[in-house]
């Protein structure tokens, strides 16, 4: 039986919770699952009687609010519509794609395999720099009104502060912790200034190799779940890797496809190295606040270790120079 609580339900939930959930919603499961790879949700792959198996995904409580959760679920199927390869919740025969269940909230899915794309690929970087601006096409029509932006303070002083107010630094690293942060806000701000006015628009917020799945038709862009408000180049960043030539290269593939559905600001790309130090600084921060689940301890056993948190400030002291090279060019 399981509890009231959502925080502990979620944390003690069962098979038998998860297949009981989905057969509320007239899904006939035939009792086959596999348990995907998702930290902050808990996500399975459903067998269903006579039909493709669906993905079952329930979500983490106290994070989103079910206005934030919709808000993500509509604009997945607003892109849908357009015929962009994503992969949107399930309706039901109300129209409703969030679900309850007891002290659980959950979403539906149609299976969509495929394989991980090859990040050298110059014509499958161009594919899904088209699907990416046709994206961000829709996305700049608005923006989210239940989910935070990317920036300065969401993503670097407030989890930077909370991560030791959690005693995560260690009291002999917080005078360079805090140091570090500041001097990082700084440069961050100081790169922003030279960018000038950045456009923030719907985001899918969280793309990397890891969401984005091949097949013989091109890809399917999947997890809109940490979808924000931000600069469109936390879109592409993650793509793109190395330096010098190679990295021209890499941008010029994602930019062909790009350019043809929404105009990027070349002056974006300065901002890669800083996107990619609140994504460190958040991170960290991630880790923190779900250390109580178990999952998290037996993934990550280096997290909660001195020498972890000595090489991620070693690690952020580099990233300040590169944000401010890139700053000064």
């Amino acid at each position: 039986m399981h509890n009231n609580d959502p925080v502990l339900a979620f944390l003690g939930l069962t098979p038998e919770d998860m297949l009981d959930a989905v057969e509320t919603c007239g899904i006939a499961c035939d009792g086959r699952f596999l348990t995907m790879n998702s930290y902050e949700n808990r996500v399975y792959r459903v067998g269903v009687d006579d039909a493709e198996p669906v993905v079952a995904k329930f979500y983490r409580p106290e994070r989103w609010s079910d206005e934030a959760i919709l808000e993500e679920h509509r604009f997945t199927c607003e892109l849908a519509a357009l015929e962009i390869p994503v992969v949107p919740p399930m309706e039901d025969d109300n129209g409703d794609t969030l679900h309850h269940s007891g002290p659980f909230r959950f979403a539906l899915y149609p299976y969509r395999g495929g394989r991980a794309m090859e990040p050298d690929n110059p014509d499958q970087l161009e594919m899904l720099g088209r699907f990416i601006g046709r994206i961000h096409a829709a996305g700049a029509a608005g923006i989210y009104q239940h989910r935070p932006a990317i920036d300065i303070e969401n993503h670097l002083r407030q989890p930077g502060n909370q991560l030791i107010e959690m005693g995560f630094i260690a009291p002999h690293l917080e005078n360079r912790w805090r140091g570090r942060i500041d001097a990082l806000a700084e440069a961050v701000a100081g790169c922003q200034e030279r960018v000038g006015e950045v456009r923030k628009i719907r985001l899918h917020g969280d793309m990397h190799l890891g969401n984005i799945l091949w097949t013989e038709q091109g890809p399917h862009i999947v997890d809109f779940d940490d979808a924000r408000n931000g600069p469109a180049v936390q879109d592409l960043w993650m793509f793109l890797s190395g330096d010098g030539d190679y990295l021209e290269a890499r941008i010029g593939d994602l930019l062909r496809g790009y350019d043809q559905f929404f105009d990027f600001n070349r002056a974006e790309i300065r901002l890669v190295e800083v996107m990619r130090t609140l994504r460190m600084v958040y991170h960290a921060h991630w880790l923190a606040s779900r250390w109580q689940d178990p999952t998290f301890p037996h993934a990550f056993p280096w997290f909660d270790s001195e020498r972890y948190w000595e090489q991620l400030l070693n690690d952020l002291d580099d990233q300040q120079e590169r944000i401010m090279d890139a700053a000064s060019r």
